[in-house]
């Protein structure tokens, strides 16, 4: 057992325990505490005594921790939401509790590092880790590793505008997005924008699950509604390549379990990549739901802390 990983969500807190091969020896998850800073840190240092504990290494266990949003490089400040830590030093108030500093990352950019080395996106030289779940986001790495960045971001790509053709041509409305601009990727291809987007052409609340469902059944109405929403989802790709370039495209989250979600996108894609550029392979992730707390342990066990 060489290292441990925390994947800080929303709703969940989950420690991994990995063995030499980076494989899950032992998983512990616990909620989030949504309300106080003390109470989430208590949760945090819980988590950590855990790892130390069942791995009978203390506190010469490597352990890192993935977060969703953004950890200020010069302050060491976190900016996420639906956590009560927003605006604080993480690690620095865990480290006075336990008494030690953990390194603290982006969950996209562990997402990204986590495939990049033994996952879907292995032999690749640029990988993008691309997540369509709840929200959108992406990380980056080069040869296996994280590259500088100013702001130690992921690729925020989910907050980018969506194209006015995209709009105009399909007769959808400029939504507004969480972020307080209007008209984001987020609000179109996430799981909540399919629904959204079944909703404003089926008009009916309907849910993207049973968009997918229905569709793999035979139903005409919500195989539109999933072809559409990966022409839409294809020009973001068409983005990350014009942007980034990547080898290789891995994708996670809740939509990457769409039934043949590479081939459904790829078609698309096809049509509207720019002139003869190649495009990149297209991957499912393979750690899934480990990935967060995996590409935590691999970062901390490569970063002097």
């Amino acid at each position: 057992m060489i290292c441990g990983g925390i994947d800080i969500g929303g709703t969940k807190i989950e420690a991994r325990l990995f063995s030499n091969d980076l494989a899950t020896v032992e998983m512990r998850r616990i909620p989030t505490p949504k309300d106080r800073l003390a109470d989430f840190i208590d949760a945090l240092a819980e988590q950590v005594r855990w790892l130390e504990q069942f791995s009978h290494q203390g506190q010469d266990l490597t352990v890192g921790m993935a977060i969703p949003g953004l950890i200020d490089v010069h302050t060491g400040r976190a900016f996420t939401s639906n956590l009560p830590a927003s605006g604080h030093d993480i690690a620095a108030i865990l480290e006075e509790r336990i008494g030690r500093r953990l390194p603290l990352m982006n969950d996209c950019q562990a997402f990204a590092l986590s495939e990049a080395n033994g996952g879907a996106g292995e032999g690749f030289k640029t990988v993008v880790g691309l997540i369509m779940g709840t929200g959108v986001g992406a990380g980056l790495t080069c040869d296996g590793h994280l590259p500088p960045r100013l702001n130690s971001s992921a690729l925020e790509i989910g907050h980018i505008g969506i194209p006015a053709h995209l709009l105009a041509s399909r007769s959808l409305p400029l939504w507004d997005c969480g972020c307080g601009k209007r008209g984001c990727f987020e609000r179109y291809v996430s799981g909540t924008g399919l629904a959204a987007l079944g909703a404003h052409w089926l008009g009916r609340p309907v849910t993207a699950e049973e968009i997918v469902a229905s569709a793999q059944a035979g139903g005409t109405q919500h195989q539109q509604v999933l072809w559409q929403w990966a022409e839409i989802a294809s020009e973001l790709l068409l983005i990350i390549q014009l942007m980034h370039d990547p080898d290789c495209i891995v994708l996670g989250g809740g939509l990457s379990g769409i039934p043949d979600v590479v081939p459904l996108l790829e078609k698309p894609f096809q049509s509207v990549k720019l002139g003869e550029m190649r495009m990149p392979a297209i991957r499912c992730a393979i750690h899934g739901d480990s990935s967060g707390a995996r590409g935590a342990a691999i970062m901390a066990s490569r970063k002097p802390l």
